[in-house]
């Protein structure tokens, strides 16, 4: 019988941390989307995640550091489709990068809600400064990732001829109205949510094609 490598045993032992870090995610994340932010402790977290408290700072040191792993998870998924997106767009589907990030955004509307609390109320915790400079930096390689397909693009005459800029902020402030319109208290009582989600990334997904947009007459767009 062969025995077990170290390496074998590192690699299960690491295998299992990360496993319950998950866990220990998941359950703040349940709790997150029920209450409010200052009502969750770490003692709840725990117990949710059916582990110990002292084993919970085994992995985050402080509960910031929970709920900024959540927005980084959260800004990944949003990375990634949009890179999956971009390589679409660039090979021919050219609504992929919109269609991708409102999916993202949109899947989980109380997620993203959720996310925008936490940022604000982050933004200049000294704790997780690090964390808070990987968001921004993520997001800033977006940004340049999607100047450079939105330029493309204007170049192939697929989108109006504007700054790079306004495409991408059309859609962020799309996607920013749809996820308020499901909070809102005259609307909120809609069923029809995920149809309702669709319609809009639908509609998202086209905005900004060439022919849609007329400057006032006599009048360049802004470079």
């Amino acid at each position: 019988m062969s025995k077990t490598s170290s390496a074998d045993r590192i690699r299960e032992k690491k295998k299992i941390f990360l496993a319950r870090e998950q866990k220990i995610i998941d359950a703040a994340l349940e709790l997150f989307l029920k209450e409010s932010i200052d009502r969750v402790t770490v003692s709840k977290i725990a117990a949710v995640a059916g582990i110990g408290k002292g084993t919970v700072y085994k992995h985050f040191l402080t509960k910031n550091e929970i709920l900024a792993r959540i927005m980084l998870d959260y800004e990944r998924n949003i990375t990634n489709g949009l890179a999956a997106g971009i390589i679409k767009a660039e090979q021919g589907d050219s609504g992929a990068a919109a269609k991708a990030y409102f999916e993202a955004r949109l899947a989980r509307p109380e997620l993203d809600r959720l996310v925008q609390q936490l940022e604000v109320r982050l933004v200049d915790s000294a704790d997780i400064a690090d964390q808070i400079e990987e968001l921004h930096q993520t997001r800033r390689s977006n940004e340049e990732s999607l100047s450079a397909l939105m330029t493309e693009l204007i170049g192939r005459d697929v989108l109006e001829d504007v700054p790079p800029h306004f495409h991408y902020l059309a859609c962020w402030a799309l996607a920013q109205g749809a996820v308020e319109l499901c909070f809102n208290r005259s609307w909120h009582h809609r069923t029809d949510t995920p149809e309702l989600m669709e319609f809009i990334t639908s509609i998202g997904v086209t905005m900004g094609n060439r022919g849609q947009y007329h400057s006032p007459a006599g009048k360049k767009s802004p470079k």
